[in-house]
């Protein structure tokens, strides 16, 4: 019996879930996801990792369409020949360097491509916006994103860094939390890809710690689910959006572990996979945050998370990407 008590999770069936995700092909689900393909493999692929089962998938026939998903520009799509984004490109170059290929793209490229996406505007004291792809969407994800895909090429410092930051510090709210953008409303997925980028840029004080760990302790229910912000339902996703932040902040015990476990075990299907909440269709994306979470509250058995790159550490520390703890302000450790 574990701290956990009788909460067990269907890992042989998770396993088969994920394998059977590309088999189903005859389905007009499949053909309708198909711009989510390289995330779906994303997806799936970390949680394989955590789960201790890395080789439940071909890796030479993953490598091998990854790569066919990149474009003359440098970034990758989520299907080949889809238009190039930084989320496929982010999962992309994730996947590649868990199978341990990056090398067999060419960094150069991604580091023009993601670099083409910065735009620093004068009028806003200087804040640099990335955006998604070149039809200009920009928010504070794509901020993480850039600074994250360019750390695996150790190239970030070809970023404007400062004006990235400014920008998130602009995104923060009086809650302590962060929006999409500057004005934006305070979202747990977004708290995520802001403290992460503060994470990897070594400017983590720029948030207000105990504000902001108090915001995201108050998104778990009583049920043992949190939601994403205030009068929102719980949603198995969130172990990892909120969870994640917690971890970077050294926050990860202002919410009960156990609670969490119960009730994202309770999402589980008994032939597979895990959904948003109890009694719905299971899916790859929540199989692999839901994982993602339980790894975070060192759930008996999965192999640890790292809580910014969302991968796992022993990948994290091999690519020399685990020094942004290095950087975290020692007054945490208290």
């Amino acid at each position: 019996m574990t701290m956990f008590g009788t909460n067990q999770l269907l890992v042989d069936k998770h396993v088969e879930f994920i394998q059977n995700l590309d088999k189903k092909q005859d389905g007009l689900e499949y053909w309708m996801t198909e711009h989510l393909r390289v995330s779906g493999i994303y997806w799936g692929l970390v949680a394989l990792f955590l789960l201790d089962r890395p080789q439940a998938l071909d890796h030479e026939q993953i490598i091998a369409y990854v790569r066919g998903c990149q474009n003359a520009d440098g970034g990758f799509g989520g299907h080949t020949h889809h238009d190039s984004h930084l989320l496929y490109t982010m999962s992309s170059v994730q996947i590649l360097s868990m199978l341990n290929a990056l090398d067999q793209i060419d960094g150069k490229k991604v580091t023009k491509y993601v670099l083409s996406l910065q735009q620093t505007n004068k009028q806003t004291n200087g804040q640099t916006t990335v955006c998604g792809d070149v039809w200009g969407e920009h928010d504070t994800r794509f901020a993480f994103i850039a600074m994250a895909v360019l750390s695996f090429f150790n190239t970030q410092d070809q970023l404007d860094t400062n004006g990235i930051v400014e920008y998130i510090r602009g995104a923060m709210n009086y809650d302590g939390g962060f929006g999409s953008k500057p004005g934006g409303e305070s979202h747990a997925a977004q708290v995520y890809t802001c403290v992460a980028a503060l994470a990897v840029a070594g400017r983590l004080d720029v948030v207000d710690r105990d504000r902001l760990s108090g915001w995201l302790a108050e998104r778990q229910l009583l049920c043992g689910g949190m939601n994403g912000r205030p009068q929102k339902l719980e949603d198995v996703c969130y172990a990892w959006w909120v969870g994640s932040a917690l971890d970077i902040l050294r926050r990860r015990h202002w919410i009960s572990a156990e609670k969490l476990v119960e009730f994202v075990v309770s999402a589980q299907d008994e032939n597979g996979g895990i959904a948003d909440r109890p009694g719905d269709v299971a899916d790859v994306y929540h199989t692999c945050f839901g994982i993602a979470g339980l790894s975070l509250v060192r759930y008996p058995g999965l192999n640890e998370v790292d809580p910014v790159y969302c991968m796992p550490r022993s990948v994290v520390k091999r690519l020399g990407l685990h020094k942004w703890q290095d950087k975290v302000p020692k007054s945490w450790s208290q």
